[in-house]
């Protein structure tokens, strides 16, 4: 009996992939860089499920260059802005992600960057790199203390309260805004009646919001305005969330004291964007989720959905379960 074809758009970690091998007669893309639009589109004729990343755009035209006998799209990620869900759900594909396993890990790191800004830790490196430490000074390079200061949480789905549950440790006040949000008192996070109060009030900002079209561009010149003079930005939920160009101009101007951002609009960030230049700016190659344990788990989880749609089984991480009724 011959195996459901598959095309996996990078090599995956094993954990997943050896699953989606012994499964599948699956062809994986060898290269560092995702395959381009051409080759994706030639690539799906004929298959049978889709195992893609981020760096994929998924949506009606190349669901139908794959024919009707597609059962399956999983993606490699806990966001699936890559996908057009509604266009796999017309089409009765259910799309699978990963939730939950890098919580920990995206928390983590977003917490050494709220850190790492808060003391211009890479600025610290950069200027003993250049040969400019040459005395201990009561001036250099001072930073922002986090004891008693506020950390405001836009978002506080499983990554934001995670966040807030690292803040308890350094004595900050967590607000957060999520009108979707349950309250959680166990954190000690409380929540705000609305996001300009969440500026006001904050000495840190800390975006985990899905990336949609309310959410695009979200902190604009007209959000950097109301955050405070000493406030730091942190990002590790979407690039486009912030309108980039707000953000060079308010920390060009110390309108705010500093940014820290995992994710960029576009990744990767040319070379020649101005907020290179910018000692306040601190920038990671969306690496937030980069822990051995969820890089294998992401894989996992991915394997696992992908499989069960070639079974006919209903995913167990599924963003459109409404597929089911069809």
């Amino acid at each position: 009996m011959s195996r459901p074809k598959v095309f996996v758009t990078r090599l995956i970690r094993n954990k997943g992939l050896d699953l989606v091998k012994d499964f599948c007669e699956a062809e994986i893309w060898p290269d560092e860089l995702p395959p381009s639009r051409a080759i994706l589109l030639e690539k799906v004729r004929g298959l049978d499920g889709l195992l893609c990343l981020l760096t994929d755009k998924i949506d009606g035209e190349l669901l139908d260059a794959a024919g009707p006998q597609l059962k399956v799209v999983s993606n490699h990620a806990v966001g699936f802005d890559n996908i057009v869900v509604p266009d796999a759900t017309v089409r009765g594909i259910p799309v699978g992600n990963t939730p939950g396993i890098l919580t920990d890990a995206t928390a983590d790191f977003a917490f050494a960057l709220l850190m790492a800004a808060a003391r211009r830790v890479s600025e610290a490196e950069r200027y003993l790199r250049a040969g400019k430490w040459v005395t201990w000074g009561p001036s250099t390079l001072l930073g922002v203390d986090l004891v008693g200061k506020t950390l405001g949480l836009v978002g506080f789905g499983r990554i934001g309260r995670a966040v807030a549950k690292r803040a308890s440790g350094f004595d900050l006040r967590v607000i957060y805004f999520d009108q979707q949000a349950a309250p959680a008192p166990e954190l000690n996070a409380a929540p705000v009646n609305s996001l300009d109060d969440l500026l006001r009030e904050s000495d840190f900002v800390s975006l985990h919001t899905p990336l949609t079209a309310e959410t695009r561009h979200l902190v604009n010149t007209d959000f950097l305005s109301k955050m405070k003079p000493n406030a730091i930005l942190v990002n590790t939920s979407r690039g486009p969330v912030v309108d980039q160009e707000a953000l060079y101009e308010a920390l060009k101007t110390n309108r705010i004291f500093a940014a820290a951002l995992d994710v960029t609009d576009p990744e990767p960030l040319p070379l020649d964007n101005p907020l290179l230049t910018l000692e306040n700016c601190l920038i990671a190659p969306h690496i937030a989720s980069a822990s051995t344990y969820s890089r294998d788990m992401m894989a996992y989880l991915a394997a696992l959905n992908l499989i069960a749609g070639l079974k006919g089984e209903i995913l167990p991480h599924c963003v459109n379960p409404e597929v089911y009724k069809r």
